[in-house]
């Protein structure tokens, strides 16, 4: 007594069985072939690597977070001796609140990005029917909201130290945006380029260095030709809209086209970084 199986349907006129289910090739028993599962959309993909990238920041970031933060706070206190006047007070304490942005965003998502070319880690992400933008947005958007905490606490922690009012902080919630992208951008292309791992972790120290000399110190202080470097800069747009938001009277129209620079900028950071990541997932 033979046993037919469920999949096979038996065609009376002729006495043949086809089986209809797909093969290890692909295709099916007469040759067609597999209907692929249809790709993840970009905003539930995007999601879903936003969760994971954020509990995996919550175990593994919060003591460099903490890092980030103390060194912003030190920058203060040591500037608390040099600045001379308001201006410079309001931009050293809207630079060093940026500058938690810089250490996690830029510093550390290169070295990230970087470790992931050299050890393989790629791969795991290539294979995943995601959209390779949100394999780079969602980690991007993961470690710059993880910087909020600590650019609020340094933010609060310098207005008083410095004596400035706390009336406009809120604006603070409208650079991080912006600046995280730029700088999150920014650092994962530089990991996602960089040939060697170790590369990709110098050119993120040279980033934040870069942020804490460009952003933290006054810009009436420093020469004109490193002015011009300031300016390519992107995360000092944000330390800006911050300074002037200090003001008693601020210029908001002077606030929302810094924001809106930095913002384009982060587009264009994004950008660069999702091509990066393609270029570096198919090697």
């Amino acid at each position: 007594m033979s046993i037919v199986p469920a999949e096979a349907v038996s065609a009376r006129g002729g006495g043949s069985v086809r089986v209809a289910r797909e093969n290890s090739s692909g295709t099916t028993a007469d040759g067609t072939p597999a209907p692929l599962a249809p790709r993840a959309r970009l905003l539930p993909s995007l999601a879903a690597v936003y969760r994971a990238q954020m509990s995996r920041a919550r175990v593994a970031r919060i003591p460099l977070l903490f890092v980030a933060t103390f060194q912003s706070v030190g920058i203060m206190v040591l500037m608390r001796g040099v600045v001379n006047g308001a201006e410079e007070s309001r931009a050293v304490v809207a630079g060093a609140s940026v500058l938690v942005v810089a250490f996690v965003a830029l510093n550390l998502l290169a070295q990230y990005f970087g470790h992931l070319r050299a050890s393989g880690g790629l791969d795991h992400f290539a294979t995943l029917p995601v959209p390779p933008a949100a394999v780079v947005l969602g980690t991007a958007a993961a470690y710059a909201s993880f910087t909020v905490p600590g650019a609020v606490f340094t933010a609060v922690t310098g207005s008083v130290l410095f004596q400035l009012p706390l009336a406009h902080l809120w604006v603070l919630l409208l650079v991080i945006p912006p600046a995280g992208a730029a700088l999150a951008g920014l650092g994962a292309a530089l990991g996602l380029l960089a040939p060697r791992q170790e590369l990709a972790t110098l050119l993120g120290q040279l980033g934040m260095s870069a942020a804490l000399l460009l952003g933290v110190l006054p810009a009436n202080r420093l020469p004109e030709p490193v002015t011009w470097a300031r300016d390519l800069l992107p995360s000092t747009y944000g330390v800006e809209a911050l300074s002037r938001s200090f003001d008693a009277r601020p210029d908001w129209v002077a606030v929302f086209v810094d924001l809106g620079v930095c913002a384009a900028v982060g587009v264009v950071s994004l950008a660069v970084a999702t091509w990066a990541y393609r270029r570096a997932a198919v090697r």
